[in-house]
């Protein structure tokens, strides 16, 4: 990968933006005593989630606002392309990174994740990166303390004075944005947990409906989530010579779990831990995957209307 094109830096350049436009975007930014800068994007409104979203896939992938149709159904949604998605989804936006200091939790996303490399997955993508400024996003309420940034920033291995750090909760604008966002990721995630190869995954395509906002954070990663699994849709080029995918394409969408057709919500109290849902649902509701080595489309799932029509009740 060019150097240039460091997760990082690219974005760094986002961040910046942000920062300064703040005011416009809705969110306040905080210094902290070790000189790490803090984005509060609590109450940021439809721009800051784009630009949320983008930092999350380190500047590779491009989020953009609009209008979805299902049947009779209307929704806001989001639209995003990326490039190098094996980076930008995975050794990226992916939220595996468990952050806990104290009493703080938080999973993070964002390419700070590519400089700690605690997770085994990078052992995987065979990718690691170098840069003096890291850039983490966090899906949480209460704002990270100076105790959180100087942890993570020596797992990342950078100056505190050289960390970002991104937050916002589920139940929020820019929250039901940013997970909407993650639509193509998903996907990604499925195929390679499928045994496929994602670094044949050459960009990816992928819209999203925009779960309305929830009174808890509880609630809202219910809806979020049911607006991937039910809602969700996503396109794929790969150069597969094999042609392997046609073995699995099936496979992806969330309709092949065998906790399809309930509404997530209901899945989490049902089984009272969020990690006892099957794995294999989280994916988008369909997808499509272009083999550009033999020229063919293959198709799997569909939205599911039902469970999309309970978001707005």
């Amino acid at each position: 990968m060019n150097p240039e094109l460091s997760l990082n830096l690219q974005a760094e350049k986002i961040v910046e933006r942000m920062i300064e436009q703040a005011p416009i975007l809705g969110i306040t930014v905080k210094e902290l005593g070790n000189g790490s800068k803090i984005l509060d994007a609590t109450f940021g409104g439809y721009r800051a989630g784009k630009l949320f979203a983008e930092v999350c896939m380190g500047g590779l992938g491009e989020v953009t606002l609009t209008s979805l149709e299902f049947s009779s159904l209307s929704l806001p949604g989001v639209s995003v392309s990326v490039e190098y998605p094996f980076l930008a989804c995975l050794a990226s936006q992916y939220a595996g990174w468990s952050i806990k200091v104290g009493s703080f939790f938080a999973l993070g996303s964002g390419p700070a994740r590519a400089l700690a490399r605690v997770e085994k997955l990078f052992e995987e993508l065979k990718y690691e990166e170098s840069a003096d400024r890291a850039v983490i996003v966090l899906e949480c309420r209460n704002a990270p303390s100076e105790e959180v940034a100087n942890y993570v920033a020596q797992q990342c291995r950078v100056k505190p004075e050289n960390l970002y750090i991104l937050f916002a909760p589920t139940a929020s604008l820019v929250g039901s944005i940013q997970i909407a966002a993650r639509i193509v990721e998903t996907g990604m995630h499925k195929m390679k947990e499928l045994g496929f190869d994602i670094k044949k995954v050459l960009a990816g395509y992928g819209t999203c409906p925009i779960a309305p906002i929830a009174k808890d954070d509880l609630q809202a990663i219910g809806r979020t989530n049911d607006c991937v699994l039910y809602g969700g849709k996503a396109f794929y080029l790969v150069e597969d010579n094999e042609n392997l995918i046609a073995d699995i394409v099936s496979e992806v969408p969330s309709s092949a779990s065998r906790d399809y057709g309930a509404p997530f919500l209901e899945l989490f109290n049902r089984y009272g831990n969020f990690y006892d849902i099957d794995p294999m649902l989280f994916s988008p509701a369909e997808v499509y995957v272009n083999n550009l080595t033999n020229g063919k489309t293959y198709h799997a799932g569909q939205h599911n209307l039902e469970i999309l029509q309970r978001l707005l009740s």
